[in-house]
């Protein structure tokens, strides 16, 4: 629990009305690892699929990036050579899920731990699980667009075949359980319930959208299909 300045700001969002804020060592590193994470998302955007606005955005964040480097040099190392074996992979076509979505994990696992304590390897394990669990259900949400427009997924293989969808399910259970069980050993007591609720139920929520959205087009055609079958009757 650091020491917290609480204050009041404008931003891009709230322009007119100040809002409340509360500022300590944690939420200035949070805010850095978000900078960074941001910055080479959109160096990746650029690079793979020139993307004008990522180019632009990459921009402006360069300059924080810079600021940012210089005081986590080691972990910008460490992200920076996972990215880059990540893009290897990709662009390989490797099939293997476990191995492409471990190595976001291990970025995870490096924003996680904070510092070198007690609870370092217990953050580190959560971040792994939980980078793998992002990376995966990003993969799960694009792998109808990738698999008609060519682009890498880990699941195209797996998509054309039978049980996809409940395979994939298990799997992302899995390493939500292990995610979950390393976070109930770490000592949390503030918000500890607001975090339960995200670990447990918000981060499913784009895997709802996702499963209920697939399932339109089939409702759609079987309406169809019986109007159909009505009408010549």
């Amino acid at each position: 629990e650091p020491p917290t300045r609480k204050g009041t700001t404008r931003c891009i969002v709230h322009p007119v009305r100040k809002q409340t804020v509360r500022k300590n060592a944690i939420t200035e590193y949070g805010a850095d690892m978000n900078i960074l994470l941001t910055y080479y998302k959109c160096k990746d955007d650029w690079n793979d699929e020139k993307k004008i606005l990522s180019l632009a955005y990459g921009k402006l964040l360069e300059s924080k990036e810079k600021k940012s480097e210089q005081q986590w040099k080691k972990k910008i190392d460490v992200i920076i050579s996972c990215l880059k074996e990540l893009s290897e992979m990709e662009q390989e076509g490797e099939t293997d899920i476990d191995r492409v979505s471990g190595c976001f994990g291990r970025i995870m696992a490096e924003i996680f731990a904070y510092r070198e304590d007690v609870w370092e390897p217990t953050l580190r394990r959560m971040g792994f699980y939980l980078g793998k669990f992002i990376y995966l259900m990003d993969a799960y949400d694009d792998v109808e667009k990738d698999s008609k427009d060519g682009s890498y997924n880990p699941f195209k293989e797996l998509y054309k075949q039978e049980g996809f969808e409940e395979k994939v399910r298990q799997y992302l259970e899995l390493i939500m359980s292990y995610c979950c069980r390393a976070f109930e050993v770490l000592p949390i007591i503030d918000n500890a319930e607001i975090m339960r609720n995200i670990l447990y139920a918000g981060v499913w929520a784009k895997y709802t959208r996702v499963t209920q959205e697939r399932k339109k087009p089939e409702t759609t055609g079987e309406g169809e299909n019986k109007a159909a079958e009505k009408a010549a009757e």
